[in-house]
């Protein structure tokens, strides 16, 4: 009985060798791969054509816009509130523009805009004085000292007008030369709207340097002096050296209110780009 036994597994072993060898062996890649199973989803609302415009099933869109005017687009109701502020906005800043046309500059200076920039060029004596200025970031923050709007007094009253103070590069050419001076001018907030009986500079000069008249690209190689710590009758003369060429007070002045008209006709152009862009018509 128990040799009996001992040869149960005996045989058991030899019966499923022989199964193995029977059945054909598969590599333990294929054992490892999950099992095929159909998608139970049509292929149709999943697909999107290549190159098509209309998005089948699922992706495509559920339907016209719900301000009802069947333009496909995005509209919401914080969107037409926006138009609606937008419009109210542009009213407001057409009512309050100071000038419809761009000012003059006196002085026989000639005046070139390409979107927010500006040059004036004028010719004198052999040589072209060029002033170049961008309206871009060029309106200071609000002084911090201004008093506070007092009880019952309306917050519109207390707006102060906006200026625009652009710095601006002054360039002087001599005919025949290859070297052009260049100083690079700007207005001093706490000069700015002073008026004094003695008329003190309203701008200043920051930097001096010659840069190259054949290059449209000026070179930071070359040396540039920076007048904090200059010499005040050298400094002087530089200032009165632009003013012999007529930037001086009167044109820092003038060239405010260049300035300030053109960034004012610049942000309604803007807001009326912003009003079309979000109505999307």
């Amino acid at each position: 009985m128990l040799q009996l036994l001992r040869s149960v597994p005996r045989a058991l072993g030899s019966a499923v060798a022989g199964l193995r060898a029977a059945a054909p062996s598969q590599p333990l890649r294929q054992l490892l791969q999950p099992a095929f199973r159909p998608c139970a989803r049509p292929f149709g609302l999943l697909s999107v054509r290549t190159g098509s415009v209309q998005l089948p099933g699922l992706l495509q869109p559920r339907g016209p816009c719900a301000c009802g005017c069947g333009c496909g687009r995005l509209h919401t109701e914080g969107d037409k509130a926006f138009v609606d502020f937008l419009s109210d906005e542009i009213k407001e800043e057409k009512k309050i523009q100071k000038y419809k046309s761009l000012p003059k500059m006196s002085g026989g200076w000639d005046l070139e805009v390409n979107g927010t920039e500006a040059k004036l060029v004028r010719k004198i004596a052999g040589e072209k004085i060029t002033v170049t200025f961008n309206i871009n970031n060029s309106i200071p923050p609000p002084y911090d000292g201004e008093e506070e709007p007092s009880q019952g007094q309306k917050v519109e009253e207390q707006e102060p007008e906006l200026t625009s103070t652009p710095n601006f590069v002054v360039e002087v050419i001599k005919d025949g030369s290859k070297k052009a001076l260049v100083l690079d001018c700007h207005y001093p907030e706490d000069e700015v709207g002073q008026e004094e009986e003695d008329q003190s500079d309203i701008f200043s000069i920051k930097e001096v340097s010659f840069q190259p008249t054949e290059e449209s690209d000026w070179k930071d190689t070359n040396y540039t002096l920076n007048t904090d710590s200059l010499d005040w009758a050298l400094y002087d003369h530089l200032m009165d050296f632009l003013a012999d060429r007529g930037v001086d007070n009167t044109f820092a002045d003038e060239l405010v209110e260049l300035s300030t008209a053109l960034e004012h006709r610049e942000y309604i152009t803007f807001l009326e780009d912003l009003k079309g862009f979000v109505k999307s018509q």
